[in-house]
């Protein structure tokens, strides 16, 4: 087997010494070229380079989530296909809910021996994943379309990724308590969280108006606080299209009860109530907005959108678990 290795250099689990072990281990067992990321977007181009190039079976993403999106849309720079290379991931960022999503371990090392016993025992599974694109007809119609693994947002959640990102810029390590600090401060400073910008439109079905906070689920969970789970979503999975939890209010005692309810959330429940929309298995819909709102995609700040259109895509690529 050829496969190609996309390290990212600034992944924050991971030291030199241990991506050399892990390199050294997995090049035990195939032909392995390894690269490491140089700038944002770079794995995205490696993984184009792969698929063009017809001679990689597998890419392998050392890294974050961020890592594995840019991986993903390389990959699938041009759809769908079953020519395109496998996706392996080895966590090496400060959550990687993509990797635990799909069952593998947090610990780099550990990740890496469960990927080389799937690989002799020839397991893989197709996942379904999630396509944005700007909406035609609308301003945001040119904005190029990006596949994400997990999980998208507009409104609030992407004021607060925005937010972290600012503050990793400035130095700041990715942790868990930077996340809470910057949602306690998104909240106190988002001038649109008492009157709802956003619509969700989907065929046939009445329009959802007034949202204040809209998150798009493609697997379950939504994300973690260190090893506890956090379902936004609980019915969401790889196998179905997409899910929505939206917000129509976001007052104090509001965010207090849905808070609570996330933190305390499991795979049978999730956040509830009469100010909270729940949507199963899109296969596609639309969120427009009235002002400029903030979108993310897997963990990663894309600018202000005023409209987006989604899609769940099923079975587009195949992983290796």
């Amino acid at each position: 087997m050829r496969a190609l290795l996309v390290v990212n250099p600034a992944a924050t689990t991971t030291s030199a010494r241990t991506r050399d072990v892990l390199i050294h281990a997995l090049a035990s067992e195939m032909k392995l070229e390894v690269v490491t990321t140089e700038y944002r977007g770079h794995a995205r181009d490696l993984g184009r380079q792969a698929v063009d190039s017809d001679d990689i079976d597998m890419v392998v993403a050392l890294g974050g989530d961020g890592t594995v999106n840019e991986v993903v849309n390389g990959l699938l720079h041009r759809g769908p296909d079953s020519r395109v290379p496998g996706l392996a991931v080895v966590p090496g960022g400060s959550t990687n809910v993509f990797a635990r999503a799909l069952g593998l371990p947090n610990d780099a090392v550990e990740a890496t021996g469960a990927l080389l016993d799937a690989l002799r025992e020839e397991r893989e599974r197709t996942v379904g994943l999630g396509l944005a694109a700007g909406t035609p007809g609308t301003e945001d119609e040119s904005v190029p379309s990006r596949w994400f693994t997990f999980c998208a947002g507009l409104g609030f959640d992407a004021g607060v990724v925005g937010r972290v990102e600012q503050q990793r810029e400035l130095g700041r390590r990715s942790t868990h308590a930077l996340y809470l600090r910057q949602v306690l401060r998104q909240f106190l400073d988002d001038p649109h969280r008492r009157h709802g910008m956003i619509t969700l439109e989907r065929p046939g079905a009445d329009p959802v108006t007034d949202l204040v906070l809209s998150i798009i689920c493609n697997t379950s969970p939504w994300t973690f606080l260190g090893n506890r789970p956090v379902y936004a979503a609980p019915k969401a999975s790889f196998d179905t299209g997409l899910d929505v939890l939206a917000l129509s209010r976001m007052s104090t005692p509001a965010v207090a009860r849905y808070a609570t309810q996330l933190l305390t959330s499991s795979p049978e429940r999730g956040p509830h109530g009469k100010h909270a929309v729940t949507l199963h298995d899109l296969a596609d819909f639309t969120l427009h907005s009235k002002v400029p709102l903030p979108l993310q995609m897997d963990g990663d700040h894309l600018g202000l959108r005023t409209s987006v259109t989604f899609t769940g895509v099923r079975r587009a690529l195949r992983v290796i678990v």
